[in-house]
């Protein structure tokens, strides 16, 4: 969902335990804890670009989240992911410095068929060495950044992507010339029959291009890549155990947004959007969506997730089956979670990335 909220949310509160004693964690990673005394997620509210590619800082999580299917001319293979989460600890003003209540935490990876290399970084509100700007856009923590290029644009159209871990790097363009998709009502994403909702837009037309190094090689790249921006400050249920999130790019230049959220009694909320090619977003009900999950299972540390799904959505002619490219595409932070490029065959060709979570 492309939420992924705080994936590493329950990292963050571990840090924040010097502050302030965290509440016991309610939903998968404390997402379902209230959030009181923070702003709420009201349907109806307009969303407003540039000012909302920026910061929340009213809102409990937000997360800014690209993920990229890439192909070298060789032939090759690979997916790139990069996010930045911030994390408020508590409600109200924020004090300068070290004293600054809120917390982000950065997550990115390289994926290729036979290698899955992911790293994570940390730092502190307050103190310049993380943020996010909404004109001229730029998130960054240390020197993983995501920026604009110029010009700027309303649908972030021009982006320069850079991260790196201990045995991998990539920096990529993106580009994009068709508008940003509101998730949603408008924006307004339901996580839950409960109420429980977030604010979530999403760019899923960008063109990459660029480099990227692992295993001792390097590669020129092209391929596509999907933004999303995402903010809430009770983003899941209680009763919600983890998700499935599939961003989807079919060869008929449409694409699908999909999420899945699991809950403890069985009754799993489901929601998406399809995306014609000329950006325009018809919601799809959890009624119209066949979902089903199948071996191989993916096991790392005692977690197991599947990597093989069959999709159906009749409504639009889909009938498809998801294959990962590496079943052993774990992100190993805290929270462990899996991640990475899918291809699609069937009645459409395709690819794109699925994420999962609380398994």
């Amino acid at each position: 969902m492309n939420a992924r909220s705080a994936l590493a949310l329950t990292l963050l509160l571990g840090l924040a335990a010097c502050d302030q004693p965290a509440p016991p964690p309610q939903g998968f990673a404390g997402l379902g804890a209230e959030g009181q005394g923070f702003a709420q997620v009201t349907r109806g509210a307009p969303l407003v670009f540039p000012r909302d590619h920026g910061a929340h800082p009213g809102y409990r999580i937000e997360w800014w989240y690209v993920t990229a299917n890439l192909k070298a001319a060789s032939g090759e293979t690979f997916g790139a992911q990069w996010t930045l989460f911030r994390s408020a600890l508590a409600p109200g003003a924020e004090p300068a410095g070290w004293s600054h209540k809120t917390l982000w935490l950065a997550h990115a990876a390289l994926t290729g068929a036979h290698f899955q290399h992911s790293a994570q970084a940390l730092a502190r509100g307050g103190t310049g060495q993380a943020g996010v700007q909404a004109q001229p856009f730029a998130a960054w923590i240390d020197d993983w950044q995501l920026e604009a290029r110029e010009p700027a644009t309303d649908n972030l159209g021009n982006l320069r992507m850079r991260a790196h871990g201990a045995d991998f790097s990539y920096d990529l363009t993106l580009q994009a010339d068709k508008p940003l998709v509101l998730q949603g009502d408008h924006g307004y994403s339901r996580k839950s029959l409960q109420g429980q909702a977030s604010w979530y837009y999403s760019q899923p037309f960008y063109q990459a291009s660029g480099s990227i190094q692992a295993q001792g090689q390097q590669w020129q790249v092209s391929g596509q890549a999907w933004l999303d921006h995402e903010w809430s400050s009770q983003p899941l249920a209680a009763n919600q155990q983890g998700w499935d999130w599939f961003a989807l790019h079919l060869d008929d230049g449409s694409q699908v947004m999909l999420f899945r959220l699991r809950q403890q009694d069985g009754a799993d909320f489901i929601s998406g959007n399809w995306i014609s090619p000329d950006g325009h977003g018809q919601p799809l009900a959890s009624g119209q969506v066949e979902l089903q999950a199948s071996a191989p299972m993916a096991t790392l540390d005692g977690h197991q997730a599947p990597t093989r799904w069959h999709l159906r959505i009749a409504s639009h002619g889909l009938d498809v089956q998801l294959h990962a490219l590496n079943p052993e595409a774990w992100m190993k932070v805290e929270p462990p979670y899996w991640e990475g490029p899918v291809r699609l065959d069937g009645s459409h060709g395709g690819q794109g990335y699925l994420e999962m979570t609380g398994y």
